[in-house]
C-alpha cells in the first residue's frame, strides 16, 4: 500500500514537473513571438507588405511600390500556405530576407531591402519567422504578381547585381562605438534600414557608400541628410530632438515628416522603445559629416501679411482652386494654404500647424518636399497625434502648384530655391528615370544591332565555308576523274 502510494506521489510529480515545463514552453514562445513582432516593426515591414486599401489585413501584400523600374507589388507574408509564406522554412525565410532569394529559387528585386537586411541577426531571424508563422492571422487572397518591362523582368539578371552590390558579411560594428552606438548601428544599417532612402544610388542603382546618409531624391521627395554634418545635416539637432522626430513625426519649429519617413513613422519608428531610438540618435551623431550644397537657417522672420486689399476676400477661396488660368502665387496661397498656415506663413501658437519660416521642407537645399506635400498633402500617425494636410495634386495644375511654392519659398523660406511648372510636372512623374532605365533603350537598341551584325557574320562564315566546302569537293572529283583515267 505504501508503495502504490509513493508510486502515486511520483506521477503527480511528475506530471506537476511536465505542467511546469509546458507553462515555461508556452511563456518563452509567447515573449519570442513578442519579439518577433518588435522586429517586424523595426524592420518597417508593414509599410510595404500593405493592402491597396488603408487599414485592410495586416502583412498580406498587394501594395505596389513605385520604383524607376515600374510597379513592384508587394507580396503576402502572412502564413497562408496557399499564397503566403505558411509553408516556408526558417533557412528559406533567412534566405528571402538576407539574400533576396524566395522560397521557389526566385531573385527577389531590391524594393526588397535585402542588402540592409543582409545584417540581422540569427536571433532577430528566428524571432521574425516564429512571428510570422505564429503571431500572423493567415490571409488565404493572392496578389497580382509584379509584372515589370523586358529586361527588368528577367530575375536572373539579379544574380550579377547581387554579385556586385550584395555583401554577405554580417553585421559589422564600427571600431570604439560604445553599445548605445552599436546598438544605433544596427537599427540604421539593417533593420531600419535608412540607408535604403537616405543614402544616393549609384548609376546601378545601387547604394553609393561614398555618400553614406549624404540624401537622396526618391519619388519627387527627398530624403534628407542626417549625417554629424551641421548645416546640412543632423549635426546641429540634440539627441533629444532627433529621438522625437522619429517617435512623433515632427519638430517643432524645425522639420516634419513627410512622404516615406511619414510612413516609417506611422509603421515602425513609434513602435521602436526609447532605448532603441537613443541608440539610433547616439549612432547618427557618429555618422561622418558630409556637407550638400547650401542651407539657409531656419529662424522666425519678419514677414508682413499679404496685403488683403489686393486679394479677393475669403480664405480657402474655393472659386480660386477651381480657376485653372488663376496663377498667381500671393492669391493661391490665400485660398489653399492660409487657412492653417496662416497669412504670415507662421502657423499657430502651439504649432499644430506648423511655421513655415520655420520649416525644412522651405528653408533647405531642395524645393522637392514642398512641392510634393503641396501634390500629396502629408498623412502621418506619429506617438503623439495623427496629422492630415490635404492633397492639392487634383485642384492644382503644375503652374498653379509653381506658383504657390515660389510665393512661399521667398516670403517664408529659402529666396535661391525656385520651381517651374515643368519641374513640378517632373517631381509629380516620380523625378528623374535612373541612367540604368534611361540608358535600356540605347543598351538593347545596341545589343539587337550587335546580335544582328553576329548573325550577320555568322552567316557569311556559314556561307563562305559552304563555298569551301564546294570547291574542296569539286577538286576531289576532278582528282578522282583524272586518276581514273
Amino acid at each position: 500500500m505504501n508503495v502504490q502510494i509513493s508510486r502515486l506521489r511520483g506521477l503527480v510529480a511528475l506530471c506537476g514537473l511536465f505542467a511546469s515545463f509546458s507553462v515555461w514552453a508556452v511563456e518563452d514562445n509567447a515573449a519570442l513571438i513578442k519579439q518577433g513582432e518588435y522586429v517586424a516593426r523595426a524592420a518597417d515591414c508593414a509599410a510595404c507588405h500593405r493592402t491597396v486599401e488603408k487599414g485592410g489585413a495586416a502583412l498580406s501584400g498587394g501594395y505596389a511600390i513605385d520604383s524607376p523600374m515600374g510597379r513592384i507589388i508587394s507580396s503576402n507574408i502572412t502564413p497562408s500556405k496557399a499564397y503566403g509564406i505558411g509553408d516556408y522554412t526558417e533557412q528559406q525565410l533567412a534566405d528571402a530576407v538576407r539574400k533576396g532569394v524566395n522560397a521557389k529559387g526566385q531573385n527577389l528585386y531590391p524594393a526588397m531591402p535585402y542588402t540592409s537586411y543582409q545584417g540581422m541577426s540569427d536571433a532577430d531571424i528566428h524571432a521574425l519567422y516564429a512571428y510570422l508563422q505564429q503571431g500572423v492571422k493567415p490571409v488565404d487572397i493572392p496578389v497580382e504578381p509584379t509584372q515589370l518591362a523586358f529586361p527588368f523582368n528577367i530575375r536572373p539578371l539579379m544574380l550579377g547585381w547581387n554579385l556586385l552590390f550584395l555583401d554577405n558579411h554580417g553585421f559589422v560594428p564600427e571600431d570604439g562605438a560604445d553599445a548605445q552606438q552599436v546598438r544605433g548601428q544596427y537599427l540604421v544599417d539593417n533593420l531600419a534600414h535608412c540607408g535604403a532612402c537616405h543614402t544616393p544610388r549609384n548609376a546601378l542603382m545601387a547604394e553609393d557608400n561614398s555618400r553614406y546618409l549624404a540624401g537622396a531624391e526618391l519619388g519627387g521627395w527627398i530624403a534628407p541628410n542626417i549625417t554629424s554634418d551641421h548645416a546640412t545635416g543632423v549635426g546641429s539637432w540634440s539627441a533629444d530632438q532627433l529621438v522625437g522626430f522619429l517617435k512623433n513625426g515632427h519638430v517643432t519649429n524645425k522639420a516634419q515628416a513627410a512622404g516615406g519617413m511619414a510612413e516609417a513613422v506611422e509603421h515602425s519608428l513609434r513602435f521602436l522603445t526609447d532605448d532603441d531610438l537613443h541608440a539610433m540618435a547616439s549612432y547618427l551623431k557618429t555618422v561622418p559629416a558630409i556637407a550638400t550644397g547650401n542651407h539657409v537657417a531656419s529662424h522666425p522672420r519678419e514677414v508682413t501679411p499679404i496685403d488683403m486689399t489686393t486679394l479677393e476676400t475669403g480664405q480657402g477661396d474655393q472659386a480660386t482652386l477651381a480657376d485653372a488660368s488663376e496663377t498667381d502665387g500671393a492669391r493661391l496661397y490665400n485660398s489653399a494654404c492660409a487657412s492653417c498656415h496662416g497669412r504670415d506663413g507662421q502657423g499657430t501658437v502651439d504649432a499644430f500647424y506648423p511655421s513655415l519660416s520655420q520649416n525644412s521642407a522651405l528653408t533647405g537645399q531642395h524645393a522637392n518636399n514642398l512641392v510634393m506635400a503641396i501634390i500629396e498633402g502629408i498623412d502621418r500617425k506619429g506617438a503623439d497625434l495623427e496629422v492630415n494636410m490635404p492633397a492639392l495634386g487634383d485642384d492644382l495644375n503644375d503652374q498653379q502648384v509653381a506658383a504657390i511654392a515660389n510665393y512661399s519659398l521667398q516670403r517664408f523660406g529659402n529666396p535661391l530655391l525656385s520651381v517651374d511648372e515643368q519641374t513640378v510636372a517632373k517631381w509629380r512623374r516620380g523625378g528623374d528615370a535612373p541612367l540604368l532605365v534611361t540608358a535600356m533603350p540605347y543598351v538593347m537598341w545596341g545589343g539587337g544591332l550587335l546580335l544582328l551584325v553576329l548573325i550577320v557574320w555568322g552567316l557569311l562564315v556559314r556561307s563562305k565555308r559552304r563555298r569551301q566546302r564546294a570547291i574542296e569537293a569539286k577538286k576531289t572529283a576532278l582528282n578522282r576523274r583524272f586518276h581514273s583515267r
